[in-house]
C-alpha cells in the first residue's frame, strides 16, 4: 500500500509539469525567447548594402510578427565583410540557444568562413547574396540561399558583352576574394566560348583606392570592355574616374556587388554614366505584387537597391521554417533546418516562387542585367536573362 501510495504521491507531482508542457505545444505562439539572427557588413566599406540588408531584416522580422503573434527577436550580427570578423559574429549567435536561424552571411568567403561552424552546430544559415558556386556543393547541409550562383552571373555577365554589347576584348579584374575570382573565372571561361578574347586580367584588394597604373596598362592592352566582379562599389566608382580622368572611354561592367546608388553612381559624380552591372534579383518597385511592401519601406527608409528585398525573403524563409517548427511540436534548430530545405513558397517578394534544391540552392532563379542612367540603375533587355526578366524590362520601358 505504502509503495502504491508513493507511485501515486509521484505522479501528482510529475502532473503539472507535463501540463505545463502540454499547454505550451497548444499555444499558437511560444511562451519562451525566440530569435533569429542576421549578418552582415552594417559598416566598414559595404555599409551602404549592409544597412540595406538589415533594414530589410527588420521589416521581415516586423511584418511576420504582426502577422502570427509571435514576438521574435532580431539579433544583429556586424562583418564589415570581412571574413575573421564573420567567424566571431558566427560563433557568438551559435551560443546564443534562443537563436534558431541566421540571415546571412552577406559575402562568399563570409560564407566559407564560418559554414563549418554553422554545420557543426545545426543552425540554418541563408544568404541574401553569397553567389560563389561551390558554397552549396561543399558538403554544409545548414546553409541555403534565395540568389542564384555564379555559373549563372559568369555566362550571363560574358554573353550580354560578347553578344549585345558586341564587346571582342576583354580586360578582367578581380579583388582576390574568393567571390570575386570565382566570378572571374566563370566569365573569362564564358567570353572565349563566345568567341572573344581576354587581353588582361589583374588582382587588386578590396582596400586598393589608386587604378592610375592599372588604366594606363587597360588603355595599352586594346580592350573594348572591362569586367570588374568587386564587392566594394565605391572601388567601382573611382575606377570609373580614373578611366574618365585618363580619357579612356570604355565599356565598364560590374557584378553584382556594385549595384548601390549612393558608391557606385552618386560617388562617381557621372564617372559611371552607361556602364552596366548585373544582380541576383529584380527591381521590385515594378512587381505589383510587392507594391504594398515597397510602400512601407521606403516610407519609413526611403530607396534601395537589389540587395535589399532578397534579406527580406532570406528572413521570412527561416522564420516561417520556424513558426512550422513550431506547430509541429519540435521547435529545435535541427527542425528548423529540416523546415527551411521544405520552403515552398508560391509567391515570394521577388515575384516568383521560391523553394530549394537538394544542395540549398533557389529554383528558378535568374541574373538581370541593369544600366547606370543618370541616377538610377535600369533594367535592360537581355534575352538570356529569361523570360521574367524580359517581361520586367519591357514593363520598365513603357
Amino acid at each position: 500500500m505504502r509503495r502504491f501510495t508513493r507511485i501515486l504521491t509521484g505522479l501528482l507531482l510529475i502532473l503539472p509539469v507535463l501540463n505545463v508542457f502540454n499547454a505550451q505545444a497548444q499555444d499558437k505562439v511560444p511562451t519562451v525567447p525566440v530569435k533569429i539572427g542576421v549578418m552582415g557588413p552594417f559598416t566598414g566599406p559595404a555599409a551602404s548594402i549592409g544597412q540595406e540588408q538589415l533594414n530589410w531584416a527588420k521589416l521581415a522580422v516586423e511584418d511576420f510578427n504582426k502577422a502570427s503573434g509571435w514576438k521574435a527577436e532580431l539579433v544583429e550580427g556586424d562583418t564589415e565583410l570581412d571574413p575573421s570578423k564573420a567567424v566571431t559574429v558566427a560563433t557568438s549567435l551559435i551560443a546564443d540557444k534562443d537563436i534558431y536561424g541566421v540571415v546571412g552571411p552577406a559575402g562568399s568567403q563570409e560564407v566559407e568562413a564560418t559554414a563549418p561552424k554553422f554545420k557543426e552546430a545545426r543552425l540554418v544559415h541563408v544568404s541574401p547574396s553569397a553567389t560563389r558556386t561551390t558554397l552549396t556543393t561543399s558538403g554544409f547541409d545548414t546553409f541555403f540561399r534565395v540568389v542564384p550562383t555564379d555559373a549563372a552571373q559568369g555566362p550571363t555577365d560574358a554573353n550580354f558583352l560578347a553578344k549585345q554589347l558586341k564587346a571582342t576584348k576583354l580586360f578582367i579584374i578581380d579583388d582576390q576574394t574568393s567571390y570575386s575570382t570565382g566570378l572571374a573565372d566563370s566569365a573569362e571561361k564564358a567570353f572565349k566560348d563566345a568567341g572573344g578574347s581576354i587581353v588582361g586580367h589583374e588582382s587588386v584588394t578590396q582596400k586598393d583606392v589608386d587604378f592610375s597604373a592599372l588604366v594606363t596598362k587597360i588603355k595599352g592592352s586594346g580592350a573594348d570592355a572591362i569586367f570588374f566582379p568587386g564587392q566594394i562599389a565605391s572601388q567601382g566608382a573611382l575606377l570609373g574616374k580614373q578611366l574618365q580622368e585618363q580619357g579612356v572611354k570604355i565599356i565598364l561592367f560590374g557584378a553584382d556587388g556594385f549595384f548601390s546608388t549612393d558608391d557606385f553612381i552618386k560617388g562617381a559624380a557621372g564617372a559611371t554614366e552607361g556602364a552596366y552591372v548585373s544582380s541576383f534579383a529584380p527591381d521590385i518597385t515594378g512587381i505589383e505584387s510587392s507594391a504594398d511592401v515597397v510602400k512601407r519601406y521606403t516610407e519609413k527608409n526611403g530607396s534601395f537597391g537589389t540587395f535589399g528585398p532578397p534579406t527580406y525573403a532570406a528572413t521570412t524563409v527561416v522564420l516561417e521554417a520556424m513558426k512550422r517548427a513550431f506547430e509541429g511540436g519540435k521547435l529545435t534548430r535541427e527542425a528548423v533546418r529540416d523546415e527551411v530545405a521544405k520552403t515552398n513558397q508560391k509567391l515570394s517578394i521577388l515575384g516568383g516562387p521560391l523553394a530549394f534544391d537538394k544542395n540549398g540552392d533557389v529554383q528558378g532563379a535568374q541574373f538581370y542585367i541593369f544600366q547606370v542612367k543618370g541616377d538610377k540603375f535600369v533594367l535592360v533587355p537581355n534575352p538570356a536573362s529569361g523570360e521574367m526578366a524580359a517581361t520586367m524590362a519591357a514593363t520598365a520601358a513603357k
